[in-house]
């Protein structure tokens, strides 16, 4: 069964889907968004031998199969990532955050990064091969990556890309340096897979426990929550940065109301906001 031959979905069960993603992720899936429901829960479709999405959604509606809730849950969440993803953030980092934290920080040699919407792994990876490239082998610095699937995380932890993965965003000579050529595909070098660790984490929950961290990335994430959820969750992310950490956001994404929490400022052509 292809994805053109799927029926239409049900305009009540187009409403039921976007109330069940947004219950379950918190994301919010606008009325012009009825193609993404029919190609990303396609395979799903396929997968149980169902007929339809409506088919699927009977199923939801009807079963106690988490499994199957997470799956189409998982399936709508985007994953867009490639390497050095807005290159302006990561010159933010090496010219005005590490050579601050190298001062502040030379008595415990110590660093914490939070990649909060990690998919699969190419920001902390982008970060861990900076910060080896920066002179800081050394230094205990852990990376933490964060996404709400499941299935992109086995990725993350794998460390391995396809051609066209390591094509975007990532300079050659990085490819040369921190990566081993397995067949078709890139191997990260173990010095750099040891430097990040993930775990399946909802934004939605506390996250206060996690930190302290020097940097968040939350990039690219926010604009599929509605205004209340996104700050919650922005509040939660100050908690887990020490006072004068950074929080970078994606650059479409605009937040308002968050001045008590963070002070907005410019480094170069990346927009910084620092922790208050």
């Amino acid at each position: 069964m292809s994805t053109s031959s799927i029926a239409p979905i049900l305009s009540e069960n187009y409403r039921f889907l976007q109330q069940h993603v947004y219950s379950h992720a918190g994301i919010v899936l606008e009325e012009d968004k009825q193609y993404l429901f029919e190609s990303r829960l396609a395979p799903i479709v396929r997968k149980l031998g169902l007929n339809s999405i409506n088919d699927l959604c009977t199923l939801l509606r009807t079963s106690r199969e988490a499994e199957v809730s997470l799956q189409v849950v998982e399936a709508m969440t985007t994953n867009e990532t490639y390497f050095f993803r807005d290159p302006s953030h990561y010159d933010a980092i090496r010219t005005v955050l590490l050579p601050k934290l190298k001062q502040d920080r030379m008595d415990t040699k110590k660093l914490r990064f939070w990649s909060a919407a990690a998919s699969t792994g190419q920001e902390a990876y982008s970060l861990a091969m900076s910060l080896l490239d920066e002179g800081l082998k050394d230094w205990n610095i852990q990376i933490l990556g964060t996404d709400f699937s499941s299935q992109v995380l086995e990725r993350a932890r794998e460390g391995r890309y396809r051609q066209i993965e390591v094509n975007r965003g990532l300079p050659t000579a990085l490819l040369v340096r921190h990566f081993n050529h397995v067949g078709i595909d890139w191997q990260l070098n173990d010095n750099v897979l040891r430097m990040a660790r993930f775990e399946q984490i909802d934004l939605r929950k506390s996250m206060r426990s996690m930190g302290p961290f020097d940097l968040v990335f939350c990039r690219n994430v926010l604009i599929y929550f509605d205004a209340e959820t996104k700050k919650k969750i922005l509040k939660e992310i100050h908690g887990t940065l020490f006072r004068g950490g950074w929080l970078m956001l994606g650059g479409a994404e605009t937040v308002f109301g968050i001045e008590e929490w963070f002070e907005k400022q410019a480094i170069g052509n990346a927009i910084v906001h620092t922790a208050r």
